[in-house]
């Protein structure tokens, strides 16, 4: 667990570049104008900040199905998005209200244990010094991620399971970087007390 400990200021920080959000921007107002090959282009950039989203909130099994109904309402309603610069909070909007929805309508269902990332990211997860995590370690993590409060869940998966790094979940989300800071910072002290094996006891 020492591994997840290691802070998170100490490590190199790479957000994108000026001229990927300059692209991004690009394909926004493309895809407003009715460009299906410019929304191509940002369900690449975005699909993986989609994923952490709904891994954070809904089970395993429904969360690649979920990523494409994600899209799905964003191809319908790119036209009506005001600011090219904001797609990344909406998209991510429209991924937690798509959540919410899901437990509405779903009974409760059963454990992580027997469900399956379609994406295998799981499998590849890494942990804060870029380690492979491997399956039943990744399910772990992913389950005690969970369990925290909803501030720290979303922030921590795209991290540990995506592979975002702070600066990108900001662009990504819409989030501010220090919010996204400070929920890491506080969300990865939780987790190491949870996996920790003396948790409860003295460090």
């Amino acid at each position: 667990m020492a591994l997840f400990a290691a802070k998170l200021e100490g490590q190199p920080v790479s957000g994108r570049s000026a001229s990927e959000k300059l692209e991004d921007e690009r394909s926004v107002r493309a895809a407003r104008a009715g460009d299906r090959a410019a929304f191509g282009r940002l369900y690449q950039s975005y699909a993986g900040m989609v994923h952490g989203v709904l891994l954070a909130r809904v089970p395993v099994d429904a969360v690649d199905d979920l990523v494409q109904d994600v899209f799905i309402r964003a191809l319908r309603r790119v036209s009506t998005l005001r600011s090219s610069d904001g797609f990344g909070g909406w998209l991510a909007a429209i991924a937690r209200n798509l959540a919410n929805d899901y437990h509405r309508r779903s009974a409760p269902v059963e454990q992580l244990d027997s469900g399956i990332c379609g994406r295998e990211l799981l499998g590849e997860a890494t942990d804060c010094c870029g380690s492979r995590v491997d399956r039943a370690s990744g399910l772990a993590l992913l389950e005690a991620i969970r369990s925290l409060p909803d501030a720290y869940r979303e922030p921590l998966i795209l991290r540990f399971v995506e592979g975002m790094t702070g600066p990108e979940i900001a662009v990504h989300t819409g989030l501010t970087h220090g919010s996204v800071r400070v929920n890491l910072h506080r969300g990865v002290q939780l987790l190491r007390k949870k996996l920790s094996p003396k948790a409860g006891g003295k460090s």
